[in-house]
């Protein structure tokens, strides 16, 4: 009886073969092989390949097993194909031709990426970071066209869901639902009003209480600033004016419309100059992270990726 198994014999094929991958040689064992047959040589064929001539050696031997055929006699002279290399040559020749045609259609598709770029931000960080951010983009990526649409959190994860944008920045306490997140910075919301409001000449700070008893000048309900500031005060605050923008917030408390609550980010030349003073708060927890988002298993790549690193440079 004899005692070799018949999965052991050259060209046998299991009844479950296994995935094609398995079966078929790799690219680059195709490429050696079609160099060979151009050249006459395995050491020419190594050297146009840039590997070692046992490197080449060991790769064709490893496709002899994998086929069960051989496919190349050596001697002296050089390397000639057998008539089964010759077979498996031409063979090679369709796949490696579709491989460059697939890699071409991939390089198109990444250039058509790489062509633009559509940000969506929530506005304090529309307004006071991205500028900077985009700025630097554009000195690695000149081609690149970059479109920003501003708007609260929620807009944000609303554009990026539906597809019309690469990548957004958000302000909230949560990370919205179908988005994948990092931090790329830290922030804290500050009470502010102007020099001639009574709150300018406390001397102690406002409690919790206080503030959620007092109207103020508020960014709407869905912005990453509120969120915050309703989750620090259990949904009390009181809006005396409601306004879709850090820069409507801030002008309205500038001109003594209220105290408001914003961003550090956002007034610092107006605190610097006191057109706005800062009023002390405590017992209110307003530090928030600041979020780079996408839709969930599908993390930035292109322009999208070289903007992610930035932000945290």
């Amino acid at each position: 009886m004899s005692t070799t198994d018949d999965r052991d014999r050259p060209g046998h094929r299991d009844a479950s073969p296994g995935p094609l991958a398995h079966r078929v040689p790799d690219l680059g064992a195709l490429e050696l092989l079609l160099a060979v047959a151009r050249l006459g040589s395995l050491g020419g064929a190594a050297r146009e390949l840039g590997i070692t001539q046992p490197a080449a050696s060991s790769r064709i031997r490893s496709m002899e097993r994998q086929l069960g055929v051989a496919l190349v006699d050596r001697s002296p002279r050089g390397s000639r194909l057998t008539d089964a290399g010759a077979l498996v040559t031409d063979w090679a020749r369709r796949i490696v031709e579709a491989a460059e045609a697939f890699d071409v259609g991939a390089q198109a598709l990444r250039d058509r990426r790489d062509s633009r770029l559509r940000v969506a931000a929530s506005m304090t960080i529309a307004e006071y970071l991205l500028p900077g951010w985009l700025l630097a983009l554009r000195a690695d990526r000149p081609d690149t066209a970059v479109s920003l649409l501003a708007g609260n959190s929620a807009a944000v994860a609303e554009r990026l869901l539906a597809g019309e944008a690469d990548v957004g920045f958000v302000e909230g306490l949560t990370v919205p639902a179908g988005l994948d997140s990092a931090v790329i910075a830290h922030d804290r919301l500050i009470v502010v009003a102007a020099p001639s409001h009574a709150w300018a000449r406390r001397r102690r700070p406002l409690t919790a209480e206080e503030l959620a008893a007092t109207p103020l000048v508020l960014r709407e309900e869905g912005s990453g600033t509120r969120q915050v500031l309703d989750a620090a005060l259990g949904g009390l605050a009181r809006p005396l004016i409601e306004l879709s923008s850090t820069t409507a917030v801030k002008a309205a408390a500038v001109g003594g419309a209220g105290p408001a609550v914003l961003s550090e980010l956002a007034v610092g030349e107006e605190l610097a100059v006191r057109r706005l003073v800062r009023i002390p708060v405590q017992g209110v927890a307003l530090a928030r992270d600041l979020r780079a988002v996408w839709p969930t298993g599908h993390r930035p790549a292109g322009p999208a990726r070289d903007l992610l690193s930035l932000t945290r440079g």
